[in-house]
């Protein structure tokens, strides 16, 4: 797929990316050279290191980009929950997207793989902790500091709230996720889970109306 403004090279380096995550996740680190990741970028392992000078700085770039691309998809629909939105629904809405994009199978993957290799490499989970839920958590808690002064909610500490909100959705998946290998439950499941995540949420945060 071509993307509007993306130069050769662009496009190049986001195949290299893609093609690397997949081999990662499925072999692991050391299962996974640079001549597999070229393959299947379809380009020469010359041009792989000639965007990424090495196997761990590819990784690196993976872990990065990852947690970078899930975070704005989160702030993107934060930065749009307005009023009008959180009233028809728009933190439910989001809930579910959390859930269901964090526990995607390939990204848990890739997070075990991270935690795996810590202790070698302790700057990717720093990089993926710092790009991705760090900045979520900072997204989160300015989204509930306006709805606060909408009086919408009642956040006396929007960073706190925005670890409770996240802690309430994903403690229980993925902490189950990361030790068994999966998610269990199907997506209903899931939904299920987050919108009593949500109430419970709400119980706390939550104001009434009219009230």
């Amino acid at each position: 797929m071509k993307i509007q403004g993306e130069t050769r090279s662009d496009r190049v380096e986001r195949e290299i990316l893609r093609a690397a995550t997949a081999a990662f996740v499925a072999k692991g680190y050391d299962g996974t050279s640079m001549e597999e990741i070229a393959t299947k970028a379809g380009v020469s392992k010359q041009t792989v290191y000639k965007h990424f000078t090495d196997k761990e700085t590819l990784f690196g770039e993976v872990v990065t980009s990852t947690a970078v691309y899930a975070n704005d998809i989160v702030e993107s629909v934060t930065t749009l929950l307005s009023e009008a939105e959180f009233i028809k629904g728009g933190l439910r809405q989001l809930s579910h997207l959390i859930v269901k994009m964090l526990l995607d199978a390939e990204l848990l993957k890739l997070r075990r793989l991270i935690i795996s290799n810590a202790d070698r490499m302790p700057q990717l989970g720093r990089s993926w902790y710092e790009n991705g839920f760090e900045r979520m958590l900072g997204s989160m808690a300015s989204c509930f500091r306006e709805l606060t002064s909408r009086g919408l909610l009642k956040t006396p500490d929007p960073q706190i709230a925005a670890s409770h909100f996240f802690g309430m959705l994903l403690w229980i998946p993925m902490n189950e996720a990361m030790f068994t290998g999966a998610v269990r439950g199907s997506e209903a499941d899931l939904v299920r889970h987050a919108d009593a995540s949500l109430e419970a949420f709400l119980g706390i945060y939550g104001v009434r109306q009219g009230g």
